[in-house]
């Protein structure tokens, strides 16, 4: 593998096959993650595990067509591919995950060692942590990547959505983000019952974390970076499937931060417009350059909102 270039993400956690009504499609938020930072322009490699199986062999097949690089994706002869069964309600997605998968199992090789301290970014999520092999894999991974900007993707899936859990892996986060249903849970209120900034506020100063951002369907997006807090509306659109919509706004939020000369309210508001995008598609992948999506080549600030 050659050295990487400027912007390297790694993408730590589940891979897997979204079974949806329309048919299956790859999956797992951190492939999706870095599925469209490679769109976007960022050197972006998975860090995952398939199973020595036929559904295996396909899944691996379909990740190099769709671009990515697959030196850290091991196959387990002894163990199964994920699958997720989605069922849609009104456009919104409900998973049944399968369990004692490969991507349980996920494996750090040295070269992924030797390479670690010159990534830019490491993309996790909580989902990925429901095993203790996986927590210890990650903990050796973050600390390799002690230079990387440290990105902890919430994605609370029952039954593995231990709060507890969160406030481990969020410690020493630079970002987290999290959906506003997510938010309401964690810091224990009842939905709508205070503002999301000032839930924003008040779970950076719980998790000592900077850098929040709360997606909120079709409400919007907002992002509190270093005190400030900026929020995007969100455009209305035909919904096909919102699978994969956070995973598409938290690639697009990255690259704005890591590759971009914008400032936060316009990387925010074209983080949305790559979502609407998605969620307007089948699946959490669908094929696209970004001067196809509309208003990613200009945008009008986000305004400040309490």
């Amino acid at each position: 593998m050659s050295d990487p270039a400027p912007g390297t993400v790694l993408c730590f956690g589940e891979v897997l096959w979204d079974c949806l009504p329309e048919g299956r499609f790859p999956g797992g938020a951190p492939i999706n993650v870095a599925y469209h930072l490679v769109r976007l322009g960022l050197r972006a490699l998975p860090v995952t595990a398939l199973g020595g199986d036929e559904l295996g062999d396909e899944l691996l097949g379909r990740l190099r067509e769709l671009g990515l690089e697959t030196d850290f994706v091991s196959q387990l002869p002894d163990k199964p591919t994920g699958t997720v069964q989605v069922r849609l309600e009104g456009g919104i997605p409900r998973y049944q995950i399968a369990g004692g998968v490969a991507w349980d199992w996920i494996e750090i090789p040295p070269a992924l060692l030797k390479l670690a301290p010159q990534s830019s970014a490491l993309v996790f999520g909580s989902l990925a942590q429901r095993d203790q092999h996986n927590r210890l894999a990650l903990e050796v991974l973050r600390d390799r990547c002690e230079g990387a900007l440290q990105v902890f993707d919430v994605n609370l899936r029952a039954p593995f959505d231990s709060a507890g859990l969160v406030g481990t892996l969020a410690s020493g986060a630079d970002l987290i983000k999290l959906n506003d249903e997510e938010l309401t849970r964690l810091m224990g209120l009842s939905s709508d019952s205070e503002p999301i900034e000032t839930s924003a506020r008040r779970f950076a100063e719980k998790t000592d974390c900077a850098r929040i951002c709360v997606t909120a369907g079709a409400r919007g997006a907002g992002l509190l970076i270093d005190g400030a807090w900026f929020w995007a509306e969100a455009l209305p659109i035909k919904v096909r499937d919102t699978v994969g919509a956070g995973d598409a706004f938290l690639a697009a939020l990255l690259y704005g931060l890591l590759a971009s000369e914008l400032e936060p309210p316009s990387i925010l508001q074209r983080a949305c417009r790559l979502a609407e995008f998605v969620a307007a598609s089948d699946g959490a992948t669908p094929s696209y350059t970004p001067v196809e999506i509309a208003g990613w080549q200009a945008t009008s600030p986000a305004s400040p909102r309490s």
